[in-house]
């Protein structure tokens, strides 16, 4: 333990802790912008300097370890003179047109230039006049606003190993470039959107589609017709001021009658549909043979990057649509049917978590109903933009009930926001068709939590089924190259590309560390634990379609509108 004075402050912190550590623990506030509390510290952009006694040059905060007896001022005028300079380096060299940027009042570097008091420049104000890259679709990048705080590079390389993302040139050259310094497309980039979160300015956001959903509203030949990720309804009050969970789905569905939808329908009911195709989709490579182990595909940033880095494996992947892409096809045969509605008039709108469900709806081959599948995708930021401009006061909106057919789930279908919850979903009901039995405690407690990779044995009355569980792509890595190399030892794996699962999602309220996610997560479980139908198979408009429509798990129609294929990428990234 090391004895140290901050700002007049005595305080004990154990000997290895950084300055910026220790004035956390004192409760002394000092900016940072490359800090970011789950990636290694980079001490680059200076911003966190600090005046120590005996030292004749400034100390970054968060690289300087404290010893016992160390003197530290925060605030002294050296101190807030060194800051302000280097903020107002950054800003000569960083675009004026806060009012414009889609992170207006939601950026790092805006906050820090109001603290510091910044009105006038000293220096020539000073831009590469780089063009946008909005080559993905999904992710856009603006590279004259990145500030080299190199935390998407981070992101991009050590917790998601894509290395779609690297420094080119040095000094006053240096920039964040797409790798080999092509179009974002061109590199391994798989629209995670984890970049996104690190990036503290407007330099990496998404693909912003707000214009593209009022045209469509103001279309009276349109039939504006939406679904709703679960994640997307436990983190949208962060977006209009409300605590994390704490908007209630019946008042969320009003809102979202009140901002344009003709209908309001739930992803959670293709979530459940997917149980029940995926789940026997295991059962029968199990009996038959099939290649194992099975790999979950409902997150399209995954399947994007078993495309790119593991094309050899793509038969491990379920044939399954992600849930967002089944509801697609149906809302336009199955519900259109029901409704009595022309199909070709029906425009699809998804509210998703997920920046690379921009991408996935996009696919050529979504179409199997005879039109795009999904028409848009907003993601959770988009629709908090679209609260927000309605000007809704979720206080006094009356609840309001989903529609009818396709609106029914189960607390199964609401864990697929969280690392895990597809895993115990799908046990929830593989448990009861393997044994027959009531399955009376459907808690899988192995498969929640944020350790990156969680394995189990699962006893199916006699029937052992292994399953693993990885979230991020880093831990995805570490199980596909046991499955490359033939040492696997799984029968089930499920993975998400995002860390925490769907709830850490790309298209989520910037979140700046792994605790925002979860306390999502807890608000996942907590939904889950209040619904009377907890288990998929038991969705009674699940089991009215199968009757109706799609007659079995499997079958042909279920082939033909919810299964797909998967395509290999430039194995140069291998």
């Amino acid at each position: 333990m090391a004895n140290i004075t901050i700002d007049g402050i005595q305080i004990t912190v154990p000997d290895k802790s950084t300055i910026l550590q220790a004035a956390e623990a004192a409760g002394v506030k000092i900016p940072t912008l490359c800090y970011h509390p789950d990636q290694a510290v980079k001490a680059n952009c200076r911003v966190c300097v600090c005046e120590v006694e005996g030292l004749a040059l400034l100390q970054a905060a968060c690289s300087t370890p404290v010893w016992n007896g160390m003197v530290i001022k925060t605030t002294s005028p050296a101190v807030l003179e060194a800051r302000k300079t280097i903020l107002e380096l950054i800003l000569a060299h960083h675009p004026q047109d806060c009012l414009n940027c889609i992170r207006n009042r939601n950026c790092e570097l805006q906050k820090l230039a109001e603290e510091y008091f910044i009105r006038e420049n000293p220096f020539d104000q000073l831009t590469r006049g780089l063009p946008i890259d909005n080559s993905t679709g999904a992710v856009v990048r603006d590279p004259d606003k990145c500030i080299l705080c190199r935390r998407c590079e981070y992101a991009c390389s050590e917790i998601q190993t894509v290395n779609a993302l690297g420094v080119e040139d040095r000094g006053n050259h240096a920039m964040i470039v797409p790798s080999l310094g092509k179009d974002l497309v061109e590199s391994p980039c798989v629209m995670c959107g984890q970049c996104i979160h690190a990036c503290p300015v407007g330099a990496i956001h998404e693909n912003e589609q707000i214009n593209e959903f009022l045209a469509a509203v103001a279309d009276p030949e349109k039939i504006v017709v939406t679904q709703m990720a679960p994640a997307v309804r436990v983190a949208i009050g962060e977006e209009v001021g409300l605590p994390t969970g704490a908007l209630d789905m019946n008042v969320l569905v009003a809102g979202l009658r009140r901002i344009g939808f003709n209908y309001v329908l739930h992803t959670n009911f293709t979530a459940d549909l997917t149980i029940l195709e995926e789940g026997n989709e295991l059962l029968k490579r199990l009996k038959e043979g099939g290649t194992l182990p099975m790999v979950t595909s409902c997150s399209p940033g995954w399947i994007n990057f078993s495309e790119t880095f593991y094309p050899d494996l793509l038969n491990n992947l379920s044939t399954c649509k992600s849930p967002q892409q089944m509801f697609g096809a149906l809302v336009k045969t199955y519900w259109a049917e029901k409704m009595g509605v022309d199909p070709a008039k029906i425009y699809s709108v998804s509210l998703m978590p997920c920046t690379a469900k921009k991408f996935e709806a996009a696919r050529p081959e979504m179409n199997a109903s005879g039109y795009r599948d999904v028409d848009l995708v907003l993601t959770t930021r988009e629709l908090g933009r679209l609260f927000r401009m309605a000007g809704l006061n979720f206080d006094k909106v009356a609840p309001s009930d989903f529609d009818s057919w396709m609106g029914a789930y189960t607390g199964a279908a609401v864990i697929f926001g969280a690392t895990g919850g597809v895993m115990e979903a799908a046990l929830r009901t593989v448990y009861e068709v393997v044994t027959g039995k009531t399955l009376e405690n459907v808690n899988f407690t192995f498969a929640r939590g944020m350790a990156g990779i969680k394995e189990a044995e699962i006893d199916l009355d006699g029937v052992k089924v292994k399953v693993a569980i990885g979230h991020g792509l880093v831990n995805a890595r570490k199980l596909m190259d046991q499955v490359r190399a033939g040492e696997s030892p799984y029968h089930f794996i499920e993975i998400m590309a995002c860390p925490g699962g769907c709830i850490g999602g790309g298209g989520q309220p910037i979140t700046k560390c792994n605790a925002k996610r979860e306390e999502r997560i807890k608000g996942i479980y907590v939904e889950d634990e209040n619904l009377t139908l907890r288990k998929s198979h038991d969705n009674p408009e699940v089991k009215q379609l199968y009757e109706e429509f799609l007659h079995q798990p499997l079958g042909h129609k279920s082939h033909e509108l919810l299964h797909t294929h998967y395509t290999p990428k430039n194995k140069n990234f291998l």
